[in-house]
């Protein structure tokens, strides 16, 4: 293989797909001894700025494209890439790679949506029975380079805590319903920690996730006199993964704050309802995954469901979570 100095990685989202490919930009940066640049969305652009490896971040203006694609086309350009590498796998992905006009554009075995006829290669055949981040590795493997135990190398600023330890993220809410565990079980969850391990509770979730998070903030208040830090809508990523780097457990639904603190290392207890954690779990072997026994119908990947709540998430009870997370906490203090 030529020489690489230069790479440029583009991921345009999501919050837990960034962070899958992280992994494989490691690998890339480290076995290719090369500069990495990396194309996202606006709304990610101060999170990728934080990741380590990244020397130069890239904005698509995804909503703004009309008025400031001349600008986007400059910074795109303004630098030579020897190796672009779509890890999004779709037809804007796709074409914005090829726009940057390096001299090999490599995209993934999961593309879709004819983006391969924009690629000079496609990293390795498809299969989709396995998790993300090992999909993304796809194309480290196809360059012959040696696949590192993978990594995930951010940097966030440091943040001082006055709440005593063990402290516990909760995430109770996902960008679409039918993945969300009860409100009712978080609530019984958190007053379980609080008054039997004397945690210290916080909510997090979107600017979309207050009223379902203030409800949970206030119903556990009621039960233990003690209120949950409500973080929920109240920071920006770069400042919510500040506050994970400090958290010894997170509660989640699968979502993509579930996948930033996973990635910092911290123990996750997630359930898990009509999607697969073979593909999308928490990554890493101190997680332990929920899912309702003795359903065939999951996981479904439908993105509605006839119940208001779906059974593969009514059959996981707090009690499971309760002793999965005294696991994980017993194990952090060992």
């Amino acid at each position: 293989m030529e020489q690489v100095r230069r790479i440029l990685a583009v991921k345009l989202s999501s919050l837990g797909d960034l962070f899958h490919a992280l992994p494989a930009v490691h690998n890339l940066k480290v076995g290719l001894q090369a500069e990495v640049d990396w194309v996202t969305q606006p709304e990610y652009g101060g999170l990728v700025g934080c990741f380590s490896d990244v020397s130069r971040v890239i904005e698509f203006p995804r909503r703004t494209w009309a008025s400031d694609w001349p600008r986007f086309l400059r910074d795109l350009r303004a630098r030579r890439y020897d190796l672009v590498v779509d890890f999004q796998g779709l037809l804007k992905s796709a074409w914005v790679a090829r726009l940057a006009g390096g001299t090999r554009v490599i995209g993934p075995s999961f593309c879709r949506e004819g983006s391969r006829f924009l690629y000079h290669a496609v990293a390795g055949p498809r299969n989709k029975n396995r998790h993300a981040v090992e999909e993304s590795l796809d194309v480290v493997r196809f360059l012959g380079l040696d696949v590192a135990a993978a990594e995930f190398p951010v940097r966030f600023p440091l943040r001082t805590f006055a709440e005593p330890s063990p402290r516990v993220a909760l995430i109770p809410v996902s960008r679409r319903g039918n993945k969300n565990w009860p409100a009712e079980y978080f609530v019984e969850t958190a007053v379980r920690l609080s008054r039997d391990s004397g945690a210290s509770l916080y909510l997090f979730g979107g600017p979309g996730d207050g009223a379902a998070c203030a409800a949970i903030e206030n119903a556990v208040f009621s039960q233990t006199g003690r209120r949950p830090v409500n973080l929920a809508g109240r920071t920006t990523l770069v400042q919510m993964g500040s506050w994970f780097s400090g958290m010894d457990l997170a509660i989640a639904n699968d979502s993509g704050p579930m996948h930033m603190a996973a990635a910092l290392g911290v123990p996750v207890v997630a359930v898990f309802g009509p999607t697969d954690p073979v593909r999308t779990g928490p990554y890493g072997a101190r997680h332990s995954v929920l899912t309702a026994e003795g359903l065939s119908c999951r996981p479904c990947f439908r993105r509605s469901c006839r119940e208001a709540i779906p059974e593969c998430l009514r059959r996981v009870p707090p009690d499971r979570v309760l002793e999965a997370a005294a696991r994980a906490l017993k194990e952090k203090r060992s």
